[in-house]
């Protein structure tokens, strides 16, 4: 997930950074043929790419549940549908070189803890999810007269694909390897555009999450020294830390490549309950799909597709260039340095493994904030907070004072602008005619309703006739389920709702409506809100009114007893959220050192790789600023600890409600009473709002896993399992596939590992055979050349192949390495990133020596930030750079 937010922060701030992609779509011609794009031509963005790196998990889940048509029936058109989103990013990009799928493996502890709070919370809106649906399939029963066609009741009682089957060690995850691995090799068999590709397929066998272990592979390629720098990368993926980890690599040719998430579909969103289109769930009434065409031919998805953009890396570069110089240091200015302290910085906005410090919010200009503490001393401080992903504590101890000395007006500024947006939109409804309710009830002592009318149904909630599904005057729709509030009488409310709505189709108002208001018209308009905010309405009611909310609550919200902008907050915030004595410092300055230890954990995990698999932050909240003191005592150091097993990382994360992506011998553990490890799996849990509106913002408040005593209870089951799972808890490589178009390669393998003069079981790749690829390998044992490619699921949707041109291997691709920050550069040259080169679809050099020359380069930086002249800009490199180079 990464930073909150930030994607739509960056994109706002720095909106060069991002451009539409290009794409060629395949022709239906006349006859109803259609001719594929043809991936081997030029690309059509005007520049040819490298590498392309598919963080996996950001296609399989919205290929499992998408948001805009009717999800897969089974497992198998899942898979289908991974293979052609992926081969759709394919033909974007266009690689030339290398393609790396990576999925999440098994990931650090740090990690866990937001796995189980995601997947713990998605169970609770799935069963809530059922339960409406139920409670609609026995109104809809009630009002055919107890007869429910058995289309209407597979239509309604249809039980949703679990996305929490969707981590490592569950069938499903065995499923996508070997369809990924069938897949890739079909394409390098049959598409001339993967001809001299290729393929690194990194399953969820392989520990680690995917996005880091693309990271490592580009870490261990730029440590050979066969390493080309001008290489250039794309990785795909969701996850705004992308973002971050491209800086982090210090690659000057490397893009991020995602859907555009602000775009919106002119069509109405798919029914999340039925899976069919023209209406929203709120008005669904569980009806049978109607046919299409004579014989109820397949529907076709006339849905736009949705589009996608670049994020450029080396654009955001420059921008950081301009916004992180500082005028008169007494040490030379370094570019990459000034961005890892950046990098270092988003961390206290929020990451997948820290909360976010109390007074920095990515929406409230956080980042900027530390931006200027951090300009502010940098002079004083005499180098850089971060150096190679380490830090320097002296240093990061004057940016948190810097930041402590600001929190109180934060937080007092943040209750004005809360309180002026709540007045503002009070204002807005009232101007809007929409407006105050208990006002226009007041004398009549009815009880307010959003949409202005009196519910006599007690709390069940009723659409205005615009609103109303005419062609059906009994429907009983999904909303009057979900929305039926204070109803005690179920008859009695049934009653009153249908004389309501008979009394409406028939243009009028029910006797009890007119009764208890005298302003409410038929012709109310309908509430104006978008198919999507009903659904993530209907999401976030669904966690809400499954858990108890920390905060007392009333008619306006939550309300917040901590009360951040008043005095006294510091010992509130501590008791109400660590339930600690406010007069222990002792234990504050304890959480405020976890903390320090987990941004030193994420800075190298971005930087180096994983520094330990075992360790993790043990609270649920932050501490605040001025509670950082003394950290240049600190010595921090990790040790790589305990990588766990897939079980044991599902037995860590899943609530007992996904029990079935387990083998059955570990499901007593998670639901008999007397198991030693039952507390670790609540099937009600607080949700702390923490100040915030909605519960998917909450804080879910779980018990932390005790690891010894799960791994204790989990050890003794293996003993018990069959092959078949003991094998879904082993621990696997990444698999290089090639096809036999590098003739170079393909030879020198089947010589060495085929032939009868085959050498030792593994082989160092020639970055000079292999196009660049540096690293050792090994015979994959159940490879056979020159064999038959099976399609490896039951439906046969895609073809055999009776002669595989491929070469299958395992191994260690590259050599694990440190990262220092630098940009790899050719002899006598340094890369100037410039918004030219996305401008001429080129790299733009100037030889060191010729650093004066800068000023052009610089003029670009005007139009990026509104800078009228270059020349202040000007100074500032040239006086860093004159100025020489500090630590």
């Amino acid at each position: 997930m990464g930073i909150p937010a930030a994607f739509r922060w960056l994109s706002s701030k720095y909106p060069k950074i991002i451009s539409p992609v290009i794409e060629e779509r395949p022709i239906t011609m006349d006859d109803g043929t259609t001719i594929p794009v043809d991936a081997s031509k030029r690309n059509p963005n005007g520049e040819e790419f490298d590498n392309l790196y598919l963080d996996m998990n950001g296609i399989v889940h919205p290929c499992s549940h998408p948001e805009d048509r009717p999800a897969p029936k089974d497992e198998e058109e899942m898979m289908l549908e991974v293979f052609k989103y992926t081969d759709r990013v394919v033909n974007m990009v266009r690689p030339r070189k290398l393609l790396m799928i990576a999925v999440d493996g098994v990931a650090p502890r740090a990690k866990m803890n937001q796995q189980r709070s995601r997947r713990f919370r998605s169970a609770q809106e799935a069963k809530e999810k059922e339960l409406d649906k139920q409670e609609l399939l026995k109104l809809v029963k009630q009002q055919n007269g107890g007869i429910l066609p058995p289309e209407h009741a597979g239509v309604v009682s249809k039980k949703a694909f679990d996305t929490n089957s969707i981590t490592p060690g569950t069938p499903f995850m065995d499923i996508l390897a070997s369809s990924l691995r069938y897949w890739c090799q079909y394409k390098l068999n049959t598409d001339p555009a993967w001809g001299k590709l290729k393929v690194i397929i990194s399953d969820a066998t392989v520990p680690g999450e995917g996005e880091h272990k693309i990271m490592s592979y580009i870490r261990s390629q730029r440590a050979s020294t066969e390493h080309d720098p001008n290489t250039s990368h794309v990785i795909y993926g969701l996850d705004a830390d992308l973002i971050m980890l491209g800086l982090a690599t210090h690659e000057p040719f490397f893009r991020v490549l995602r859907e555009d998430v602000f775009f919106q579909d002119s069509k109405a969103r798919t029914c999340r309950l039925c899976g069919q289109k023209g209406h929203e769930a709120r008005n669904c009434r569980g009806e049978a799909k109607e046919k299409t065409g004579e014989f109820d031919e397949k529907e076709t998805d006339s849905s736009p597709l949705k589009p996608f953009i670049w994020l450029h890396v080396s654009v955001l570069r420059e921008y950081l260039a301009a916004e992180l110089a500082v005028p008169g240091l007494p040490f030379r200015f370094d570019l990459e340095r000034a961005i890892d302290d950046w990098v270092f910085m988003c961390c206290f906005v929020g990451n997948d493994f820290l909360p976010h410090l109390p007074a920095l919010e990515i929406r409230e200009h956080g980042i900027e904030t530390l931006m200027t503490i951090w300009r502010d001393n940098l002079p004083s401080m005499g180098g850089y907070v971060t150096k190679d992903g380490h830090i320097n504590w002296n240093r990061a101890q004057c940016i948190l004072d810097g930041l402590g000395k600001k929190e109180d007006a934060i937080f007092k500024r943040r209750k004005e602008q809360e309180d002026r947006r709540e007045a503002n939109a009070k204002r807005r409804k009232l101007q809007a005619g929409g407006g105050n309710d208990r006002a226009r009830h007041a004398e009549s002592g009815a009880a307010p309703r959003k949409d202005g009318h009196h519910n006599p149904a007690h709390g069940l909630h009723l659409h205005p006739i615009a609103q109303f599904p005419k062609e059906t005057p009994s429907a009983i729709t999904y909303e009057m389920v979900v929305n039926r509030g204070g109803i005690q009488d179920t008859n009695i409310a049934n009653k009153s709702a249908a004389s309501v709505l008979k009394d409406k189709l028939r243009g009028g108002t029910s006797a009890t409506e007119a009764e208890g208001s005298d302003t409410v018209s038929s012709q109310s308009p309908p509430l104006k809100r978008k198919a999507s905010d009903l659904e993530d309405a209907a999401r976030a009611s669904g966690v809400a009114s499954t858990t108890a909310s920390h905060a007392a609550t009333t008619a306006e919200g939550p309300v917040d007893t901590v009360r951040l902008w008043e005095d006294g907050y510091a010992d509130r915030y501590y008791q109400q959220k660590f339930h600690a004595d406010p007069s222990d410092t002792g234990f504050r300055r304890n959480v405020a050192r976890a903390y320090a230890e987990g941004l030193a954990w994420v800075l190298m995990y971005y930087f180096q790789g994983c520094p330990s698999w075992d360790w993790y932050y043990p609270y649920h909240y932050a501490p605040f600023a001025a509670d950082f003191q003394d950290l240049a005592t600190m010595d921090v150091t990790f040790s790589k600890g305990y990588v766990s097993k897939p079980f044991e990382q599902l037995m860590s994360v899943l609530p007992a409600a996904s029990r079935h992506a387990l083998p059955d011998v570990f499901h007593d553990l998670m639901t008999n009473e007397d198991s030693t490890i039952i507390d670790f799996y609540p099937e009600e849990f607080e949700i702390d709002l923490n100040g915030k509106k909605m519960a998917w913002q909450g804080v879910a408040l779980l018990p932390f896993i005790d690891m010894p005593r799960l791994l204790a209870a989990v050890q003794q089951k293996y003993p018990l399992l069959s092959p078949e799972d003991a094998a879904r808890n082993g621990v696997g490589r990444d698999v290089l596939i090639f096809s036999d178009n590098h003739e170079g390669l393909y030879d020198e393998i089947l010589t060495k590992f085929y032939s009868k003069r085959q050498g030792a079981s593994r082989f160092k790749l020639d970055p000079k055979i292999s196009d660049g690829l540096s690293g050792k390998v090994e015979k994959l044992s159940e490879y056979v050349p020159h064999g038959t490619l099976h399609y490896p699921l039951d439906s046969h949707a895609m073809p055999d192949l009776d002669y595989d041109r491929s070469v299958s291997l395992v191994g260690q691709v590259g050599v694990m390495a440190g990262l220092a920050s630098i940009i790899h550069i050719g002899a006598g040259i340094q890369p100037t990133i410039s918004v030219a080169q996305v401008a001429l679809g080129g790299a733009v050099y100037l030889p060191e020596q010729a650093i004066f020359t800068w000023g052009c380069h610089l003029q670009l930086h005007d139009s990026l930030i509104g800078v009228t002249s270059s020349s202040s800009i000007w100074e500032h490199y040239s006086h860093a750079w004159a100025s020489g180079y500090s630590e």
